[in-house]
């Protein structure tokens, strides 16, 4: 494959082999400063049983949680695979970080504030943008008035809204962004969604990048595993991508369903014998496919 010296790693690959180190923090920021609206400082990163090291994460996702400077924890999730309870997932990692990082005796008032920053390779729920913001407020069902702190709560805890107090999620459809890039977080977006960094970019972050993450800086046994990484990376895509493609013609005419289930049964195991001949775990096959175990390991 020819390399281009100004090539840029993907984000994903990125966050797992190289953001961790402290000097690269720089980049994390200037995502997280972006796209928060506030300068981020990383003041490090912890570990958690989601984050850790493994041989496969780099098939399907890679996460990385890390502290700023005012005690906020903050999980930045990148999710290659299509995964139609991932909201339910969103939660869980948020509610696991609220319970995780509470020390048994302290009062409610230590819990932290946790943002989760979810990078999505694949059409999440039903919608048109390709960022989403969700917050927790509580609104009465008679007057529609938006239940505030008191003045006491304000002081005490530093914050001006309910909202503040709970986790903020975000959620980035990166393959939905098809535009020019006119502002920061675009972008931001399009460098998660290409691979590339425009010349002109001057959203926080990006030029670090694009000096740091470079294709040319890495040994040849990365560059391999990189590569193997992103050709694992198209066929997920593929998978996702023909399904959607069956999808949209299920509600067409009777006679072509047997057709459309056919092909679509076809798709999945001719994906799945790509994965097994590259050597990916059984379990993130059936994870990637719908198929069994079983069907898997007869193929």
């Amino acid at each position: 494959m020819k390399q281009s010296k100004n090539q840029i790693i993907r984000f994903d690959w990125a966050m797992k082999r190289l953001l961790r180190n402290k000097a690269s923090f720089v980049v994390l920021e200037g995502l997280l400063t972006t796209l928060l609206g506030e300068k981020i400082t990383i003041q490090k990163l912890l570990e958690s049983e989601s984050n850790q090291e493994d041989e496969y994460d780099k098939y399907n996702r890679v996460d990385i949680l890390a502290e700023d400077s005012k005690g906020e924890l903050i999980l930045i999730e990148v999710q290659n695979n299509s995964e139609y309870a991932y909201f339910q997932r969103m939660l869980f990692g948020a509610s696991k970080l609220v319970t995780e990082y509470v020390n048994r005796g302290e009062g409610y008032a230590k819990v932290r504030k946790i943002y989760s920053v979810n990078i999505v390779y694949f059409a999440l729920g039903h919608g048109s943008d390709y960022v989403y913001h969700g917050k927790t407020e509580f609104r009465g069902i008679h007057t529609n008035e938006l239940l505030e702190l008191s003045p006491f709560q304000r002081q005490r805890f530093n914050v001006d809204t309910v909202s503040q107090l709970y986790p903020e999620y975000y959620i980035l459809r990166v393959n939905g962004f098809n535009h020019v890039a006119k502002s920061p977080l675009e972008e931001w977006i399009y460098y998660l969604n290409t691979g590339e960094i425009p010349s002109t970019a001057t959203a926080p972050g990006l030029e670090e990048a694009r000096e740091r993450l470079k294709l040319d800086r890495m040994s040849k046994e990365e560059l391999a595993a990189y590569y193997r990484h992103l050709d694992n990376v198209v066929i997920l895509r593929s998978n996702i991508y023909t399904e959607r493609e069956e999808g949209r013609f299920e509600g067409k005419e009777e006679g072509l369903k047997e057709g459309l289930a056919k092909g679509r049964e076809e798709g999945r195991l001719e994906s799945a014998r790509n994965l097994k001949k590259m050597g990916v775990d059984v379990q993130i096959i059936a994870q990637a496919t719908g198929l069994s175990p079983e069907e898997i390991e007869s193929l």
